[in-house]
C-alpha cells in the first residue's frame, strides 16, 4: 500500500471520528452557533495514537513483504552466479571409414609433346586438326619455306665450285709430279757427269736445286688437292642440312596419339624453334599426381592400388596403380608426390580433368575426426577448447590434416575420446570450470 492510499484512510478515520464526538454532545444551540469548536487534549491523544496505528499497519502491509521480495530476487541472483555455465561438449571420435585418405589431383596424359616449326616459311597445308587421331609418322602440315629452298640452291653451286677446285688442283698436282719427276732425272745425270769430271759442279748443283725445287712443289700440290678436298665435305655437309632442314618442312606425328592443340592455320608465319604448331597426347593411358601427407606417407607403396572418379561422370570409379614415387617429401609443405597411372580404353577420361583421388589403403588407423566450427584460430597456433576430466576448459594446440568441408581431420594434439566444445564462445577460457552437456 502506497503513501496517497495510507493518508486517504487516515482522513476518511479523522472524519468519521468527528461525526461520532458531535452525536455525542449533541447539536449546540444557537448562543453557541457562532463559536468555534476545539478538541479536547483527550480527543488529540486518541486521534494522534489512531494515526500512528493507522501509518504502522501501512508499513507492515507495504514494507515488509517488499523487503521479502527483494530479499528472495536477491538470493535467486547470488545463486545463479554461483552456477557453472553449460557447455556443449562432443567426444573425439575417429572416422567410421577405414578410406578417408582422398586427394585431389589433376589427370594428364603419359606421353605428350608440343610440335615446334623447324623450318622458317609460311604453313602451306593443314592436314589435321584438334580432336583428330594420328598415327606416327603421318603427315600433319607443310611448311613453305622459300629462303630453304634458295639456300640449297647456292649450297648446291658452291658444292660445283669446290669440286671444279679439287679437279684444277688435282691436275696441277699430276703435272707437278711429272716436272718432279724430270727434274730427278736430269740431276741423277748431272750427278755422273760431275762424277767422272765431264761437267762443271756448278752446273751439277743448279740442276740439283731444280729437283728440290720440284719436289717441294709436288708437296705443296698434295696439299692444296686436301684443302679442295676438306672444302668439298664442307660443303656436301651444308648441302645435306639444307637439305635435312628442308624436309623439316613436313611436320609428321611423332606418335600414334589424338592431336589435343592446334596453333596456326594456312597462310600463318613460322619460326624455326619457337612457333607451336600442335601438341599431340597419347590418351589411352592417363597418370594424375598427388601430394600425399607426411602422416600417410610411409603407408603408399608401388603397386599399390588407387581410384579415381570425376564430378562429371557420378557413380563410375576408375582403377589405377601407383608407379612411382619422389621417395622424398617436399620441405615447404610436407607432403610426398605420387604418380598414378590409369588405363583409359574407353576415353571417358579426358586430360586436364580433375579428379579425386581414393588411396584408402594408405592408411594405418581412420582419422580422427572434429567439427571445423570447434577451431580457435590465434597467433600462437590453431586451438580447439578441450574440457579435461574436472570439468575445467583447457585451450589445446592441435595440428590439422585433411579439410573434408564440415569436418577436419587431426593429426596431432588430441586422442580418441577427447571431449570437446564444437562451438566455442568467449566465455570458454582457460581454466574456467564448465557444467559439460553431451
Amino acid at each position: 500500500m502506497d503513501t496517497a492510499e495510507t493518508a486517504a484512510r487516515l482522513r476518511q478515520e479523522v472524519e468519521e471520528l468527528k461525526r461520532q464526538l458531535e452525536a455525542q454532545r449533541g447539536t449546540p444551540d444557537a448562543s453557541a452557533a457562532g463559536q468555534i469548536w476545539r478538541p479536547s487534549g483527550l480527543t488529540i491523544t486518541v486521534l494522534f495514537l489512531m494515526a500512528t496505528a493507522l501509518i504502522a499497519g501501512a508499513f507492515v502491509a507495504g514494507y515488509v513483504p517488499l523487503r521479502k521480495r527483494n530479499a528472495i530476487i536477491r538470493s535467486e541472483a547470488a545463486e545463479q552466479e554461483q552456477a557453472l555455465p553449460r557447455m556443449a561438449v562432443i567426444r573425439v571420435e575417429r572416422s567410421s571409414r577405414q578410406s578417408e585418405l582422398e586427394l585431389p589431383g589433376s589427370i594428364q596424359a603419359v606421353t605428350e609433346a608440343p610440335l615446334l616449326a623447324r623450318a622458317e616459311g609460311y604453313i602451306l597445308r593443314r592436314m589435321v586438326d584438334i580432336g583428330d587421331r594420328v598415327t606416327a609418322g603421318q603427315l600433319l602440315a607443310e611448311i613453305a619455306a622459300p629462303e630453304i629452298d634458295q639456300q640449297i640452291r647456292q649450297a648446291q653451286a658452291a658444292l660445283q665450285q669446290v669440286r671444279a677446285a679439287l679437279d684444277q688442283a688435282l691436275a696441277n698436282y699430276e703435272q707437278g709430279k711429272s716436272n718432279m719427276e724430270l727434274a730427278r732425272i736430269t740431276a741423277e745425270r748431272w750427278a755422273r757427269l760431275v762424277a767422272r769430271g765431264a761437267v762443271s759442279k756448278q752446273e751439277n748443283d743448279q740442276y740439283q736445286a731444280q729437283y728440290q725445287a720440284q719436289s717441294a712443289n709436288v708437296q705443296a700440290l698434295e696439299k692444296a688437292v686436301a684443302a679442295q678436298r676438306s672444302n668439298i665435305a664442307a660443303a656436301e655437309a651444308n648441302v645435306a642440312r639444307l637439305d635435312e632442314l628442308q624436309a623439316y618442312r613436313m611436320v609428321r606425328a611423332p606418335f600414334e596419339g589424338v592431336i589435343t592443340l592446334r596453333n596456326v592455320d594456312v597462310g600463318a608465319l613460322v619460326n624455326a624453334g619457337s612457333t607451336l604448331l600442335f601438341r599431340i597426347a597419347q590418351t589411352g593411358t592417363l597418370r594424375t599426381y598427388v601430394n600425399v601427407p607426411q602422416s600417410n606417407s610411409t603407408f603408399v607403396k608401388l603397386g599399390q592400388p588407387a581410384q579415381l572418379s570425376v564430378s562429371n561422370l557420378p557413380g563410375r570409379h576408375f582403377n589405377g596403380t601407383v608407379i612411382r614415387t619422389a621417395n622424398a617429401l617436399d620441405p615447404a609443405t610436407r607432403t610426398l608426390l605420387v604418380e598414378i597411372q590409369v588405363p583409359n580404353g574407353d576415353g571417358a577420361l579426358l586430360p586436364g580433368m580433375y579428379a579425386q583421388v581414393d588411396l584408402g589403403s594408405a592408411r594405418g588407423n581412420p582419422p580422427l575426426l572434429i567439427p571445423g566450427d570447434a577451431l580457435i584460430i590465434r597467433a600462437d597456433g590453431t586451438q580447439v577448447a578441450m574440457v579435461r576430466p574436472d570439468h575445467t576448459v583447457h585451450l589445446q594446440m592441435i595440428e590439422v590434416g585433411r579439410d573434408y568441408g564440415d569436418r577436419l581431420e587431426v593429426v596431432g594434439g588430441l586422442r580418441e575420446g577427447d571431449m570437446i566444445i564444437p562451438n566455442p564462445t568467449e566465455s570458454a577460457r582457460e581454466g574456467v570450470k564448465v557444467d559439460p552437456i553431451p
